[in-house]
């Protein structure tokens, strides 16, 4: 199927629309109560701050010209009482902001990941799993915080400028207007740049999904990279990367901080305007009884200054805006992939199973019009064992995991005890069932933990007895902590075939009515391989178990063998058979211990 690359940007499916922005909501509803705090703080801190112009317009045009030092004493004591207070109402307002930010980003991160892990493996085969982590870290922390700060600040400071406004008025409605005049400037400016900013945004979003991609995937393959001497090679693409990342970033950040130097310079404007017209146009609203109202011309010059700190905070917010639309987008769009393998309506508990599979003109396609599985049938007996073989790409891992239904088929159906798989759900199809698949993943924590994966409810004892059944134990109890050895990230310091001797412990504590091995023995060695070869023929009995194999010599006590070739079994029969039928299997057979003989 067609993979998105680390240099490839990600189309949006569809355009970004308020409709988003008001689903995003979701996540502010639910702190309403804290959300109505910080606003009634931020509104008594803004009022309190508003206060200290009037103050000291009241001292200077009326105290001190009467000489009435008491009452200037008093009033100064309430002017650092007013600014104290507003220190402990922004602390309190900020400890509730950080507190409801982050439980903003824990909800949302989490709805992203529990969407996620249903997500079927198509979607994870057709991108690259960096630019799904760069959605689940940084587009959710920068939407969160612009949730509970950007969104909360540009409504309070609107409502900062109407408290500012009445205040003008009340002083001089005619100097009010003064102040105004330069807002239809700035407002023009922000709409002329909206739809630059959001392109630049958008690019600058995609090009650091693609760092953050081709980073995790240079994590992963550190060893590779230097086993090739690659290092300066992937340093001079990384570099081109985080010069395109760059470019677009500064982009948005010139157009952006245009409004600043625009905001600052109407501002400045302003302020002369103000002092202008009242010497020449509004003295007489700054005349009383022949004394010039100082005061009152120092509280308008002062307000202006607070009306335009919210307009430029209001333009910094809806630089905040453009970003946290831009990563909306790609968060949502996550949320609303949908989930190719899920529970159908009216799915039913699949009961105790015996074992018996049966494959129904089966055809499954990745992508449409290329079928990858053509039209196989087959019925399996419980307790029967399967080997699947063939050359790479013939469809042998797509045959088990339509049986684990990690794909849905395309079209015919996959049963069991003659359960359609469509008909059950997933938890209790997949409870019956132990895969091993080829690519064997270790967590973090202990051997124990990481045996005691798929069932939790295990004893020590029974986790034991699991890694003992394949031979694990003869090399955990060796280790300095046995069996709570402390394992690393990928199960790094353990080799491969200690890796994968975990992982199938692992799958047989499980106790599954049908196993799926995948490759299980490919990075054992001959002699860790004949050991387990002998503890996995016990757990075999009973049970209905499907083998892929490329080491012909793993399967040839199975009950029966299918060759698949180009999607469909060309040969099927057990290993004497096939081998007197001296066609395909018998092929690769021989050309398999011929190479053997020759390395010998």
């Amino acid at each position: 199927m067609a993979r998105n690359k680390y240099n490839v940007d990600e189309e949006l499916d569809a355009p970004f629309n308020w409709q988003q922005f008001k689903r995003s909501l979701v996540y502010v509803k639910k702190y309403k109560k804290q959300i109505a705090l910080m606003f009634t703080l931020s509104i008594i801190s803004s009022l309190l701050a508003l206060l200290s112009p009037r103050i000291q317009a009241y001292i200077i045009d009326t105290l001190i010209p009467r000489s009435a030092i008491s009452f200037i004493i008093v009033l100064g004591a309430g002017y650092f009482l007013v600014n104290l207070a507003t220190v402990f109402i922004n602390r309190k307002r900020g400890l509730i902001s950080v507190y409801t930010s982050q439980s903003m980003t824990t909800d949302m991160r989490t709805d992203v990941f529990e969407h996620l892990q249903k997500l079927g493996f198509d979607y994870y085969d057709s991108r690259p799993h960096g630019k799904i982590l760069t959605r689940v870290i940084n587009y959710v922390n920068n939407v969160s915080d612009f949730l509970t700060n950007g969104l909360i600040n540009a409504i309070l400071q609107l409502i900062n400028l109407v408290i500012i406004l009445i205040f003008m008025l009340t002083l001089s409605p005619k100097m009010t207007l003064v102040v105004l005049a330069g807002l239809p400037v700035f407002i023009l400016y922000v709409a002329l740049t909206k739809p630059m900013q959001r392109r630049f945004r958008q690019k600058a979003a995609n090009k650091q999904s693609n760092v953050t991609a081709y980073l995790s995937e240079n994590i992963n393959g550190a060893k590779v990279t230097q086993a090739f001497a690659r290092e300066d090679m992937n340093s001079g693409i990384f570099d081109g990367l985080l010069k395109e990342n760059r470019f677009f970033k500064l982009r948005a950040s010139y157009v952006a901080h245009g409004m600043y130097p625009i905001a600052a310079m109407l501002m400045r404007v302003v302020k002369c305007a103000i002092y202008i017209a009242a010497v020449y146009w509004f003295r007489d609203d700054f005349i009383k009884e022949g004394i010039v109202q100082i005061g009152m011309i120092t509280a308008m010059v002062s307000y202006s200054n607070q009306f335009w700190g919210p307009i430029m905070q209001i333009g910094t917010i809806y630089n905040q805006l453009m970003d946290a639309m831009s990563y909306l987008e790609r968060i949502f769009q996550v949320l609303d992939e949908p989930i190719s393998v899920e529970d159908n309506e009216g799915a039913g508990e699949l009961p105790p199973i015996k074992g018996r599979v049966q494959f129904d003109n089966v055809l499954f396609e990745y992508e449409k019009g290329t079928p990858v599985i053509k039209r196989v049938s087959f019925d399996v007996t419980p307790g029967e064992s399967i080997a699947l073989v063939g050359p790479t790409g013939a469809g042998k891992s797509t045959i088990v995991n339509l049986l684990s239904r990690f794909y849905n088929v395309t079209d015919g159906a996959v049963l069991i005890d003659g359960h359609d798989l469509q008909d059950v759900t997933l938890k209790s199809l997949r409870r019956q069932m132990g895969v091993m698949q080829q690519d064997t993943f270790i967590f973090s924590g202990t051997i124990m933990d990481n045996i005691r994966y798929g069932r939790l409810n295990a004893t020590d004892e029974e986790c034991i007895a699991a890694a003992k059944a394949v031979h694990a134990d003869d090399f955990i109890k060796d280790m300095e902590d046995g069996y709570f050895t402390e394992t690393k990230e990928r199960g790094e310091g353990l080799s491969a075939g200690q890796k994968q001797l975990i992982s199938f412990a692992r799958t047989l504590l499980s106790d599954p009515r049908i196993l799926i091995l995948d490759e299980a023995t490919s990075c054992v060695d001959t002699n860790t391989e004949r050991l387990v070869q002998e503890g996995i023929s016990a757990l075999l009995k009973g049970r209905t178990s499907f083998i892929v194999a490329h080491r012909l010599s793993t399967i040839r006590n199975c009950d029966r063998i299918f060759y698949i070739n180009d999607g469909i079994i060309a040969e099927e029969g057990n290993h004497d058979a096939l081998m007197a039928k001296k066609g395909l299997y018998y092929e690769l057979y021989t050309s398999q211990i011929k190479e053997l003989m020759a390395l010998e």
